[in-house]
């Protein structure tokens, strides 16, 4: 069977006031072509179909469309609710849409349903697992031993496939591979699993046994320990942190006894775009490219301009953001946990001076030092 893995579609999402449903009909367009030349059966939805769980109409419309689109391809639907989603809105119509082989899991009601289809090598079972947390999982299960998430998980999945079972799971969750968390970006939702300096995330060997286990959660596509256990990521940009990353689906090529991933890559309708640089040479006429395209820019001048982002929206329409890095004193690739980690041990005159060293490209004089101290003191700080 080929499986075409998606995930974190995040229907009706927003980013920086702009509305991306026309990004996101391009690009489930383009999902549409890829099942036709793939020869694709099956399309897992990994959760976080929705990007709230009160989508606007517009989103619940384009999931119809696609849906609806899908069927008449006669290619089964295998979709969990993510922890974006509501997983009571998501069951809706979920016995009737069966019939047109539209599988939805919304609750966790006390095991992940199961669907069989068949291929050219018999059944293959699926287990849609939705988005849970060990609270969900102690309420219908009340005598299994919970005490973290790792442990609900395993409780909520249950006995494991042996050998000989083809089964396939489909899940939303932090999973950890080899003891490592999974690379993030800004848009996830990564602060609410660390608390007090410990992960709360499942280990990938609680999937041992399963031919193919497609998750959703994290927007960067990449493998967990092994290359059966996969985030398919989003298919969008949808931080500008990833700025310039490459999105993808994946194939899955499930055989008799194993299963092979494969990555197709997806093109955006608008890429999202970090500039660095002067104003001025950023807007220049013979630089604008694809100036359709969502832009983060750094603007290297050493004085702002109030007027900067109606400059740079006059040669760049659908410009995001605007930041200053006088000098082209970046810096873009720590880690944004262990930033905030470092920010917090810092005194006010340590992080006001840092501050204005990155706003201006020098350090406080003297006199600007004695200035800040007697305002401190004016203001009782």
């Amino acid at each position: 069977m080929n499986l075409l893995h998606l995930a974190d579609l995040h229907l009706g999402k927003r980013v920086n006031g702009f509305d991306l449903l026309p990004d996101q009909r391009y690009i489930l367009e383009q999902v549409l072509d890829l099942c036709t030349a793939h020869n694709v059966q099956a399309v897992a939805l990994a959760g976080d179909i929705y990007d709230t769980a009160l989508p606007p109409a517009a989103a619940v419309l384009l999931l119809d469309w696609f849906l609806t689109e899908l069927a008449h391809r006669n290619i089964p639907v295998l979709a969990i609710a993510g922890n974006h989603d509501s997983a009571e809105r998501l069951d809706y119509a979920a016995g009737l849409l069966s019939n047109q082989q539209v599988y939805l899991a919304g609750q966790f009601t006390s095991a992940p349903r199961r669907v069989i289809l068949q291929d050219e090598f018999g059944e293959l079972t699926f287990d849609l697992l939705p988005f849970v947390r060990p609270a969900t999982v102690r309420h219908c299960l009340p005598d299994a031993d919970i005490r973290d998430e790792d442990s609900a998980i395993a409780a909520a999945l249950g006995p494991l496939p042996t050998a000989g079972e083809r089964r396939v799971l489909i899940a939303h969750q932090m999973v950890l591979g080899g003891g490592s968390l999974p690379t993030c970006s800004g848009s996830e939702s990564v602060a609410a699993d660390v608390n007090v300096g410990t992960v709360q995330a499942v280990d990938a060997a609680r999937f041992t046994g399963y031919l193919y286990t497609a998750l959703g959660h994290i927007h960067r596509p990449q493998q967990v320990g092994c290359p059966t256990v996969r985030y398919a990521g989003s298919p969008l940009c949808y931080s500008l942190d990833e700025s310039g990353a490459q999105k993808s689906a994946v194939l899955v090529h499930i055989g008799a006894n194993g299963a092979e991933p494969e990555l197709l890559p997806l093109r955006p309708l608008h890429a999202m775009r970090h500039l660095t640089g002067p104003l001025n040479q950023l807007t220049a006429a013979d630089t604008v490219t694809d100036a359709e395209d969502y832009i983060w820019a750094t603007l290297t001048d050493p004085v702002p301009r109030p007027d900067a982002m109606a400059v740079l929206r006059a040669a760049y329409p659908n410009a995001m953001k605007l930041d200053y890095a006088p000098g082209g004193a970046l810096d873009t690739g720590s880690d944004a946990i262990q930033q905030a980690a470092q920010l917090r041990t810092m005194s006010f005159d340590e992080l006001f001076a840092r501050f204005f060293e990155k706003m201006h490209g020098r350090t406080l004089t003297p006199e600007e030092t004695a200035a800040l101290a007697q305002l401190r003191q004016e203001a009782g700080l």
